[in-house]
């Protein structure tokens, strides 16, 4: 008998004695489920976490959700693993699940971050360079705030705004879309110079595609430092030490603004599949390897680095 089958043996042992079914439990890391909400930075993070743990010899799960439905499938048992917990924006949605255990915020994964409104360059050159600015030119905007998918923690803090009368705008509107609906919009709008206010972050190819400017004093809403952000991973409530090795890897992983960029825009502007993006990439920087899977191994046992070199040859 191998040591691994030992391993799980014993572990048949201990679950009967609790009361617990064998084969849900033995087999409850074997595949890892993502919840991902239609952003393209969490789509390529969420791809290349995928192409590890399947070069590592788990299945992976995508689904795509809203951001309420991501956390609440996890308090649920439906998902596993979420990596777009971006803070502090994001904080009214998540933190009631992290306070109650149901969810577990694990370590950062991006730093460098920002989230707020943001409008066309020429917009602030015009002299829109503040929220406090937007309802003295109510009518060149129509009235409205460009968001993205109804439920988004950003669209949230928009309509808070409004709600709140804070800075006049409590006439105007929200338009909820999506991030390609918005910048289809924002797009259409450049040639002309038509005027629009909409909710922009970094990292995004918006940043590099379009000529674009944040708006300031909205750290009310969106937080210091033009929506200054940290991205954080999450769980479902005691993942990390139901699945070690997976929870070691999902401690390990962390992104930067750089590589997001060019994920992202291999995704969106040369239509890549976002995980043949993510493969290109790893294959493109092995040095991440060494540092992402330190003390992870693969869902046999094995050494973690020298499989997934071998896999992604």
């Amino acid at each position: 008998m191998t040591l691994l089958s030992s391993r799980y043996r014993l572990m048949g042992t201990l679950l009967v004695a609790a009361g617990l079914p064998i084969t849900a439990q033995a087999n409850q890391c074997e595949t890892v489920r993502f919840a991902e909400v239609g952003w393209t930075d969490i789509t390529a993070t969420t791809a290349v976490a995928s192409e590890v743990l399947e070069a590592l010899g788990y299945e992976t799960r995508v689904d795509t959700v809203s951001v309420p439905i991501a956390y609440s499938g996890m308090k649920n048992g439906d998902f596993d693993v979420f990596l777009g917990n971006w803070m502090p924006s994001m904080a009214s949605i998540s933190d009631p699940y992290v306070e109650e255990g149901s969810v577990d915020r694990l370590s950062a994964n991006l730093e460098g971050a920002k989230y707020t409104l943001a409008v066309p360059q020429y917009v602030y050159e015009a002299g829109v360079t503040s929220v406090e600015d937007l309802d003295e030119h109510a009518e060149k905007f129509d009235s409205q705030i460009h968001g993205i998918e109804a439920g988004n923690d950003g669209n949230e803090l928009i309509q808070q705004m409004i709600d709140d009368d804070a800075f006049g705008l409590g006439d105007w509107s929200l338009i909820d879309s999506s991030e390609a609906g918005m910048l289809a919009e924002l797009r259409a709008r450049v040639p002309n110079e038509d005027w629009m206010v909409f909710l922009g972050w970094e990292p995004h190819p918006m940043n590099t595609n379009f000529d674009i400017a944040y708006l300031s004093d909205a750290d009310d809403y969106f937080g210091p430092d033009l929506g200054g952000a940290t991205v954080y991973t999450n769980t479902r409530g005691g993942y990390a030490e139901e699945c070690p090795n997976v929870g070691s890897l999902l401690n390990n992983m962390t992104f930067t603004l750089e590589m997001e960029n060019q994920l992202m825009g291999e995704i969106m502007d040369e239509g890549e599949d976002p995980r043949d993006a993510a493969r290109d990439y790893l294959q493109a920087h092995d040095e991440l390897l060494d540092e992402w899977l330190d003390g992870v191994t693969t869902i046999d046992g094995e050494p973690g680095a020298s499989a997934v070199r071998a896999a992604l040859q």
